[in-house]
């Protein structure tokens, strides 16, 4: 059984043992490294919490499988979706399925018209995982710090008022 929660600055702690986890598991997926982390103090695990935007754990069968951030619309109802991570003994789960679902859902309750993400270039399973959830990929993106060539991908979740419903 998957369960999904919603953290806040006081579940600093478990998000800090899934960030952790998923830096040494996949560390060319994101652009933060082990190293930037693994002295972090409570102040700074509770700051990362009490940034705008819903981070979301997910637990298979009582563990701590994943997680995954949303942050809130820009000024063009674009909401990101961040930090994808589900621990090796939960893939192939769902896991991965239902903590993308929530970020798409909590975005489109904050009004959002799309979701937008960035994933490196060559992680099929991960670009896969979103495009079954209908994103759809508008190619490498450039500027990108530490040399990562990553490419962004894009899901509309409703009509933009500006282009009429």
């Amino acid at each position: 059984m998957i369960v999904l929660r919603a953290l806040t600055v006081d579940d600093w702690k478990q998000w800090r043992d899934l960030r952790l986890a998923s830096l040494a598991d996949a560390p060319e997926a994101f652009h933060s490294k082990l190293s930037d982390w693994v002295g972090a103090t409570e102040p700074q695990w509770r700051e990362r919490l009490d940034t705008p935007g819903r981070c979301i754990v997910a637990d298979l069968d009582g563990r701590p499988a994943g997680m995954v951030c949303g942050m809130p619309p820009d000024a063009v109802g674009i909401s990101d979706l961040l930090s994808l991570w589900v621990a090796p003994f939960a893939r192939g789960h769902g896991v991965g399925d239902a903590l993308v679902g929530a970020v798409v859902d909590w975005a489109n309750e904050q009004g959002a018209f799309r979701v937008a993400l960035h994933v490196v270039e060559g992680n099929d399973v991960a670009s896969g995982l979103y495009r079954r959830h209908g994103f759809i990929d508008h190619g490498r993106v450039t500027g990108v710090a530490d040399g990562m060539v990553e490419r962004r991908m894009e899901r509309v979740i409703a009509v933009s008022p500006s282009i009429g419903r």
